[in-house]
C-alpha cells in the first residue's frame, strides 16, 4: 500500500515544487537547476559508488561481515536512480542519501525491519558429506553412424544434388 501511495505522492509533490520554483526563478534556471544537479548527483555517485565498492573488497579480502557495505552500496544506488529521476524532490532525497551519516540512519531503521539468515554451502549446509548409492560407475564408447546414414531419408534432410 505505501508503494502505491509513494507512486502517487511523488510525481504531485514534484510537479508543486515546479510549478513553484519555476514561478520564482523562471522556466529556464528551473530546468538548468534539475540538469546541473543530475550531473552533479551522477559525479558524487560514480565517486561514492566506487568508494564503497572498494571497502567492501577489503572487508571481503579480510573475511570480515560484508553487510554494511552492501547496505551502503544498495542506498548510493538507490541514490543515483532518484537522482537521475527529474524533479526537486528527488534530487534532495538523492542527495541526502549520499550522505554517509543519513545512510547508517537509514540502515538502523531499516535493519529494525528486516531478518538476515544465512547458510553456508547451499541448502544442505550442516548435514556432512553428501553421499549417493545410486551411481553406478562405468565406461561408454560413441557409436556414431557413417556419414551416409546421418542423412535420412525425409526430404527435407536430403541434399538436391
Amino acid at each position: 500500500m505505501w508503494i502505491f501511495l509513494a507512486l502517487i505522492a511523488v510525481p504531485l509533490i514534484e510537479i508543486a515544487l515546479f510549478i513553484q520554483v519555476g514561478g520564482l526563478i523562471g522556466l529556464v534556471p528551473t530546468l538548468l537547476t534539475v540538469l546541473v544537479t543530475a550531473f552533479v548527483g551522477t559525479w558524487l555517485l560514480r565517486q561514492q559508488g566506487g568508494d564503497a565498492l572498494r571497502r567492501l573488497q577489503t572487508i571481503l579480502r579480510s573475511g570480515g561481515d560484508p553487510r554494511g557495505p552492501l547496505a551502503h552500496g544498495a542506498l548510493i544506488l538507490v541514490a543515483g536512480i532518484v537522482l537521475l529521476t527529474p524533479g526537486f524532490f528527488t534530487d534532495a532525497v538523492g542527495l541526502a542519501l549520499l550522505i554517509p551519516f543519513v545512510r547508517d540512519a537509514v540502515i538502523r531503521e531499516l535493519a529494525k525491519r528486516v531478518t538476515v539468515t544465512a547458510t553456508r554451502g547451499g541448502g544442505d549446509a550442516g548435514r556432512g558429506p553428501r553421499t549417493r548409492d545410486d551411481v553406478i560407475e562405468g565406461e561408454f564408447e560413441v557409436d556414431l553412424p557413417p556419414d551416409d546414414a546421418t542423412r535420412g531419408t525425409s526430404g527435407w534432410t536430403q541434399r538436391g544434388d
